[in-house]
């Protein structure tokens, strides 16, 4: 008689183990007490949401959160799980999930498993329905972390992730981290009262921790000007700060000093290096051409991009931009205006210049300041004529 070979869950040596370990938190340089009482008011909500453009510290806050939970309040068992863009397929990416809510408890999620690689795979909302039955007999509530969510383009995991969110037990939390804004349904979750949100404008460093930060990092002081300027060149943008401290290593004389800040722009090659090979070139063709032919501009609109690029889509281009989180900065309430970061506007414009040339970018001027004419702005035509 034929022996029938039992369906098992894969090993777990199948997985790479890397992508399920919980960061090693780095050295704070400085202690962002309030961030990290949000995230423990975050606990009530079904899901939270860290979004925030490349840089702004969303990994090293909930390392951080995590390692010092016990210090505020009852640790939490936590799940965590760093996606790349081999996580697209739908059985994998769920495959990492389970594995990765075994650490609430051992051998969780099994069954689901055995769904998930059965030759007549069951739905894949079957096998989830399996899974949140088994994540409701938790006995503690638990956190599931999914890291760079950014990289996650497949219809069929957003789905999935929206059913698991619609019906996640009281027993688990999840925390999303993102450069961008997933295709979820947040809005149906605010409206419920189930999505708590932190976006650039919270992770942004301010003056005081700037200063701390600064005192921190470098082996001389600043003045309180230098100190200042900094935080407004930077714009809170953390990773910004630690390029710029590394830039300044070894730079003791008060006039090279100086030199170095008057001249630490988006063209300074680590700023420079970062901003093209993590976020640009990350970007697909149409949005990186969009960028470097508007990255000149002090302020964006729809219809002044368009004159610009000759596109007929701008306005939903900046839209893109903003959910996407690219250093775009809304001006009004009505999402009519915006400004991208300087540091960033000025990588842009260096790595425009590279790319397109300056001829080509001339043309772009001449354009932009024809539409500045005809909208009445004088001044801007000027100013853009004279570039």
């Amino acid at each position: 008689m034929e022996e029938v070979q039992q369906t098992r869950p894969p090993d777990r040596y199948e997985l790479l183990s890397t992508k399920l370990a919980l960061p090693r938190p780095r050295p704070s340089l400085v202690l962002r007490e309030p961030l990290l009482a949000r995230l423990d008011e975050a606990l009530e909500y079904k899901l939270t949401l860290l979004s925030a453009p490349a840089g702004f510290g969303k990994t090293t806050l909930v390392s951080e959160w995590i390692a010092t939970r016990g210090e505020r309040q009852d640790p939490l068992p936590v799940a965590w799980l760093s996606l790349d863009a081999g996580d697209n397929d739908p059985v994998r990416f769920w495959r990492y999930v389970i594995a990765a809510c075994q650490a609430f408890q051992t051998g969780i999620g099994k069954s689901a498993l055995v769904l998930l690689h059965t030759p007549r795979r069951p739905s894949l909302e079957t096998v989830l329905t399996t899974f949140i039955n088994e994540l409701a007999q938790l006995a503690h509530k638990c956190v599931l972390v999914l890291e760079d969510y950014h990289v996650i383009t497949s219809s069929q995991i957003h789905e999935t992730m929206a059913y698991l969110v619609d019906h996640l037990p009281a027993t688990v939390h999840l925390l999303i981290l993102t450069r961008s804004d997933p295709p979820l349904p947040l809005a149906r979750l605010r409206a419920h009262g189930d999505l708590y949100e932190l976006h650039a404008a919270d992770l942004r460093f301010s003056l005081a921790e700037t200063e701390i930060f600064l005192r921190q990092a470098l082996p001389f002081p600043l003045s309180a000007e230098a100190i200042t300027r900094l935080e407004a060149r930077t714009e809170g943008w953390v990773t910004g700060l630690r390029l710029l401290a590394l830039a300044l290593q070894g730079r003791e004389d008060t006039r090279d000093l100086e030199h170095m800040l008057g001249t630490f722009t988006g063209g300074h090659r680590h700023i420079l290096e970062y901003l093209v090979a993590d976020v640009l070139s990350s970007q697909p063709e149409t949005l990186q051409e969009f960028l470097l032919q508007t990255a000149f501009l002090n302020r964006l609109t729809g219809s002044l991009c368009d004159a610009v690029t000759g596109r007929n889509d701008s306005e939903h281009m900046l839209e893109q931009l903003e959910r996407a989180n690219l250093f775009l900065i809304p001006l009004d309430d009505t999402g009519q205006w915006y400004r991208y970061h300087a540091l960033f506007a000025e990588a842009m414009q260096h790595e425009a210049r590279r790319r397109l040339g300056e001829d080509y970018l001339r043309t772009l001027y001449d354009k932009a300041s024809h539409w500045y004419e005809e909208h009445g702005l004088l001044a801007e035509a000027v100013e853009v004529a004279l570039s």
